[in-house]
């Protein structure tokens, strides 16, 4: 599965079981607008990290937290 389906995936996983409304997920949403919240996020970066192996937020000294989803895939 590519990147893109494993994070899109990821992301409808936890919306569905955190019971939050997703808005249309397309490469220009701002993060903090998709529906979800800080604990979405918390589980769906630690899923993704079991997933690829690493956090890619400690991954590097110089990491740029995203700020749409395009970024974030």
């Amino acid at each position: 599965m590519s990147a893109r389906l494993t994070v899109l995936a990821a992301i409808e996983q936890v919306a569905k079981e955190q019971n939050k409304t997703l808005r249309t997920l397309t490469d220009d949403l701002q993060l903090m607008e998709s529906g979800l919240d800080s604990l979405c996020f918390a589980i769906l970066v630690a899923r993704l990290e079991d997933k690829i192996g690493f956090d890619p937020f400690s991954a590097s000294d110089d990491v740029m937290f995203p700020v749409t989803l395009g970024e974030f895939i």
